[in-house]
């Protein structure tokens, strides 16, 4: 007797509830519309719910849709960039929605090749912005420097932490074991050269005398742009094959006149500095004189300091046969014993 009393206790709401969502559903019909903005045109992809079902749906490009529902149930369509509105399902079929704009920024508009622009999320490859703000900020004097850890995949190498000297740039690694591995910059639209400078003699010596990107001033800098991979630089053909940093440089705006002065100071202390030998000249063997600097005299071609001593003031036996400073007697060069050695 209770097992069936139970029964019916639990039967009866559940046959109240499948009538009433029986009605509920014959009441439904479809129901057409259109989703308008501020001007008057269809918003399409916005998306329209039935608030007491959660029946969605999405409005075609012309802005229109069609949906189940029933009279006194709601409507609600959200789309991005405008507020959310909700409607009530009245007798007629068809009903006009109108939603007002967020006023929030969709998207970000950033600069592309030949420089475009373009919004941000409607790019199909990689691009990636810096500030001129954020270049600034770094305090360097090289604006390839101040582009290390602002960008994904961009790796700057910088050849020493001397003022002007020259600095790397690959973006995604190298592409070329032998080629140029640097990619392609572009200035307002005009490309440079970014390829380091030296200079050597004979392999001897080697001096950094920095790379074509130092030249731009970081605090002219309004943005810039890195094109990675092919697709990006497409438009630069093979120069752009390793990618491109493209920089925009700031221009003039507002009214009125206006002057903003910046000024930076870089102090650096030598870690090891060369000890020098005041002791000997020019020359070679403790012998010089000079006459035309191409060996013309006693080795006056030579660059090194194995010539005679300093201010030596000459011993008797200095300039007598056989002494170490005779030479100069034999090349015509009297001297005399206690004054300083002459040559020419």
């Amino acid at each position: 007797m209770f097992m069936k009393k139970n029964f019916f206790s639990i039967l009866i709401p559940f046959s109240v509830l499948l009538c009433i969502s029986s009605v509920v559903l014959a009441q439904q019909r479809q129901v057409t519309g259109i989703v308008l903005n501020a001007a008057g045109k269809g918003i399409p992809s916005a998306t329209v719910t039935v608030v007491e079902t959660r029946d969605a749906n999405a409005t075609n490009q012309e802005g229109r849709f069609s949906i189940k529902a029933a009279p006194g149930q709601h409507l609600e369509v959200s789309s991005v960039g405008y507020r959310n509105n909700s409607v009530e399902v009245g007798k007629n079929n068809s009903v006009v929605i109108s939603l007002q704009s967020s006023g929030k920024e969709l998207g970000e508009v950033i600069v592309t090749a030949l420089g475009i622009s373009r919004d941000k999320k409607a790019l199909g490859y990689a691009v990636q912005e810096v500030s001129g703000e954020t270049i600034k900020n770094t305090a360097e004097t090289n604006v390839v420097n101040a582009l290390a850890g602002q960008a994904a995949g961009v790796y700057v190498n910088s050849s020493n932490g001397n003022v002007g000297s020259s600095s790397r740039i690959v973006i995604r690694g190298n592409q070329s074991l032998t080629g140029n591995n640097q990619p392609l910059f572009v200035v307002d639209g005009v490309p440079i050269d970014n390829s380091i400078v030296n200079s050597s003699s004979g392999g001897m010596d080697f001096t950094d005398m920095g790379n074509g990107a130092a030249d731009i001033n970081p605090s002219d800098i309004a943005t810039i742009t890195i094109l990675k991979g092919g697709n990006a630089a497409a438009l630069y053909g093979s120069r752009g094959a390793n990618g491109v940093v493209l920089i925009t440089t700031k221009s003039g705006k507002g009214t009125g006149f206006s002057v903003s002065l910046e000024n930076s100071t870089t102090l650096s202390n030598p870690l090891l500095l060369p000890n020098y030998q005041n002791e000997y000249g020019q020359g070679g063997g403790q012998q010089y004189w000079y006459k035309d600097g191409k060996n013309g005299g006693n080795s006056d071609g030579v660059d090194e300091s194995f010539g005679p001593r300093l201010d030596y003031r000459l011993k008797p036996e200095d300039i007598v046969a056989g002494g170490k400073y005779y030479w100069a007697v034999q090349a015509g060069f009297p001297q005399k014993a206690g004054d300083i050695l002459v040559l020419p």
